[in-house]
């Protein structure tokens, strides 16, 4: 298939829109990105009242301006990859209403989490986050207003103490992200799911999925996922797990 006259991005192009301190997002997705498909990122302030009406607004003065800078590189699909700051109910309230705005397809992280989980008929989680206690309840409250059981959440704490420690999470070692799982792990889970764009995570999942036995989604590639499917690219990707073979329609 191909898309644009263009010597990488020729199947498709994708437009990600992260915080202003992750650094591990793009590169999580260069190790996965298909052959012939490319990705252009623009940075956006992070938004952690996505619920009140100022909040709102807050969110979708930023949302149009970092759409806008990503448009004129004729993108098919544009990610707001930020767990935290896409969290909504419904799920597909906000990628729905960028969609709409904007005019090109639009996915958030929260809500291809919700969908990720659904394609691999997962309705229990353990949930690894390097979050503090009040955001773990936030992404509780989440999940089971979708229809998904928490049977364990854990954080590292970090931000508790304000958004000047976000750095702190792109910093953390690839073992302590392992043991950490691991440690949220031994109820009735039928997934594990490790949240945060900036929590370095890739190269741990073939050895968690081949560990455990079970799935391990995390935003990073729960995003990519079903920013691909929206694209038409049905493609597996190196280390990306068991979700990119799973063959279920993509949902919101």
């Amino acid at each position: 298939m191909t898309r644009h006259l263009s010597s990488y991005g020729y199947r498709a192009r994708l437009g990600l829109i992260v915080p202003p301190t992750n650094t591990v997002n793009e590169s999580e997705w260069s190790r996965m990105m298909p052959e012939g498909v490319s990705f252009h990122t623009t940075r956006m302030r992070l938004h952690s009242d996505t619920t009140s009406p100022e909040g709102r607004a807050g969110l979708w003065d930023d949302l149009d301006g970092a759409i806008g800078l990503l448009t004129p590189a004729r993108v098919d699909v544009v990610a707001y990859a930020c767990t935290a700051g896409s969290i909504a109910t419904p799920a597909d309230s906000i990628p729905e209403q960028m969609t709409a705005r904007s005019g090109v397809d639009c996915v958030t992280t929260a809500a291809a989490i919700v969908a990720a989980l659904a394609a691999l008929d997962v309705r229990r989680v353990a949930v690894a986050t390097p979050y503090h206690q009040a955001l773990n309840d936030h992404e509780t409250a989440f999940l089971e207003a979708h229809g998904i059981a928490v049977t364990a959440i854990a954080g590292l704490g970090i931000g508790a103490n304000g958004p000047q420690e976000f750095p702190r999470i792109a910093e953390t070692p690839l073992e302590r992200v392992r043991e950490h799982a691991m440690a949220v792990l031994g109820g009735d889970e039928q997934a594990l799911l490790i949240t945060c764009t900036d929590f370095p995570s890739l190269p741990l999942i073939a050895a968690l999925e081949r560990e455990t036995g079970l799935p391990a989604v995390t935003s990073n590639t729960a995003t990519l996922w079903q920013a691909l499917r929206r694209a038409g690219i049905g493609d597996a990707v190196p280390g990306g797990g068991r979700l990119f073979k799973a063959n279920k329609a993509v949902t919101a």
